[in-house]
């Protein structure tokens, strides 16, 4: 008997494949893909010939064509992304914030932007953080623990994998488990000594919502590095730099220390967000200082 399904979770050598219904197969992977050198992902859709319709056993014996592959974290298949950062407690760094959106964007996937706990700050506060991202890309408010803002993501999600992301003690886990609760997943508390969260997700995993529906809960992590990334390119990944690319008075201008640049211009008057510009210059300096080999 055959059947096809996502990889919603890899652990020592076991695959379990999600039948995109109800039923959950622990899966062995041919000896073909080790030949190969090929590794099943978290997302990969895959062909499974069952061994024990009973036990719930089978075998991976093809995996389909994969639409995109991430390194970090290791997954397939994804169609969007959904980073949440909180507004407080703890409060969101904004470098790492733009670090995640230029991550998505080199990997060419749609990101929604949650900013969560917005109960704790004032609307002063929350329209200028959709001021400063929402020429970035789609920003969503929403109260995790208050339950405000979070059921109108249902058809942001539905027929699809979407990859959370985000720090530690943004809300991703509490997330999961308002649209999952049997995934029982712990959630962590935000370390009062570090002011950060306390990692509590250990690997990627597929969680289904509804028919054909995924969240993929990924661990938390406080750094990201852009080391792929050459400086000159960057200004590609500010979406709010593009109408002005061509209209400097230097080809090629890095929107920095160049006279005459639109871009800055732009900054200076506040048509580009003030909070980005410096962002992508932080960046700049920092992507010019990595030493390639």
């Amino acid at each position: 008997m055959i059947k096809y399904g996502h990889i919603i979770r890899g652990v020592g050598g076991f695959y379990y494949v999600h039948d995109g219904v109800s039923s959950v197969y622990e899966c062995r992977a041919k000896g073909v893909f080790r030949s190969k050198k090929i590794k099943p992902l978290v997302g990969d859709q895959v062909r499974i010939e069952i061994i024990d319709e009973a036990e719930k056993t089978g075998n991976i014996i093809e995996i389909l064509p994969r639409t995109m592959e991430m390194i970090r974290p290791a997954c397939a298949n994804v169609d969007q992304a959904l980073i949440v950062f909180a507004v407080k407690d703890p409060d969101p760094n904004y470098i790492l914030l733009d670090k995640y959106l230029i991550y998505m964007e080199q990997r060419h996937l749609p990101v929604v932007l949650c900013f969560n706990k917005t109960d704790l700050a004032d609307q002063a506060f929350l329209d200028q953080l959709r001021d400063d991202y929402s020429g970035a890309c789609r920003v969503h408010f929403l109260s995790i623990a208050r339950g405000q803002g979070i059921e109108e993501m249902r058809d942001i999600l539905r027929g699809r994998i979407t990859v959370l992301a985000g720090p530690s003690g943004a809300g991703k886990s509490s997330f999961q488990n308002y649209f999952c609760p049997d995934s029982v997943m712990e959630t962590g508390n935000v370390s009062k000594k570090i002011g950060r969260g306390r990692h509590t997700t250990r690997h990627a995993e597929l969680f289904c919502i509804e028919e054909d529906t995924y969240l993929m809960d990924t661990p938390g992590f406080s750094s990201m590095d852009l080391f792929d990334l050459e400086y000159r390119d960057l200004r590609y990944y500010y979406p709010e730099f593009e109408p002005y690319e061509g209209t400097c008075r230097f080809q090629g201008c890095l929107h920095a220390a160049e006279p005459d640049c639109r871009v800055k211009k732009a900054a200076a008057d506040g048509s580009i967000p003030k909070r980005r510009y410096e962002s992508y210059l932080y960046l700049l300096d920092q992507l010019k200082n990595v030493r390639r080999y």
